[in-house]
Order: structure tokens, then C-alpha cells, then sequence
């Protein structure tokens, strides 16, 4: 007898179109890249997260458009989401190897740059 999670995966491979074609592995890795993304947009209130999304309209995808002060916030705004750590991650959930910290957080002496200013 299949389980409830079997169960429920088939019914909705059945009802969204070309899901059927891809594997349940690749379909997992997603659900788990797509958690680790929640946890890290997380880190910011909701304030942040509509002030973020603003700042992204409003540059249209070029930093230059925005004032030197907007892109200040902009920085901060996604230096606390911590993409560097997110993206090793979610490698980190693909690979079968895991990753070296440096690549996660970055060479120590860049740290202790970063921390003097």
C-alpha cells in the first residue's frame, strides 16, 4: 500500500503539466532549495522585505538608477539575507561533496577586513 506522501505526490504530478517528466529526486533538491531561500528571506521583517522589493523595482535591474543612498540600503538589505551562505547551501544540497567553510563565509583575513571598518 503506498504511503499518504507517495499518494499525494502522484495526484499532483498529475495535475501540473510536464511534472511528470521530471524525477522525484530533482523535485525534492527544488522543495529543499525553495525552503533554504524562505529561511533566509526570512531574516528580514516585513518592512525590510517590502522596502527590498522596492528598491529592486525601482532599479529595473541596474544599480546605477538608483541614488547612492538607496543602494547603501540596498547593500545592507541583502547582506543580512546572507546570499554567500545561501548559495553555498543550496550547492551544498545538490553536491555530493561537501564544501569547503572558506567558500561559505569567505577567507578569514577578508573577515577580519570586513569587521576593522
Amino acid at each position: 500500500m503506498p504511503s499518504a506522501v507517495t499518494t499525494a505526490l502522484g495526484r499532483t504530478a498529475e495535475r501540473v503539466p510536464g511534472l511528470r517528466r521530471i524525477p522525484i529526486l530533482r523535485l525534492l533538491v527544488l522543495g529543499e532549495v525553495a525552503m533554504l531561500a524562505r529561511e533566509h528571506i526570512a531574516k528580514l521583517d516585513a518592512h525590510e522585505r517590502r522596502r527590498l522589493l522596492e528598491l529592486i523595482r525601482t532599479s529595473h535591474g541596474r544599480p546605477s538608477s538608483l541614488s547612492t543612498r538607496q543602494h547603501r540600503e540596498l547593500e545592507s538589505l541583502i547582506a543580512k539575507i546572507e546570499p554567500r551562505l545561501f548559495a553555498g547551501a543550496a550547492v551544498g544540497k545538490l553536491s555530493p561533496v561537501s564544501l569547503p567553510g572558506k567558500l561559505l563565509y569567505g577567507s578569514s583575513s577578508k573577515n577580519r577586513k570586513r569587521k576593522k571598518k
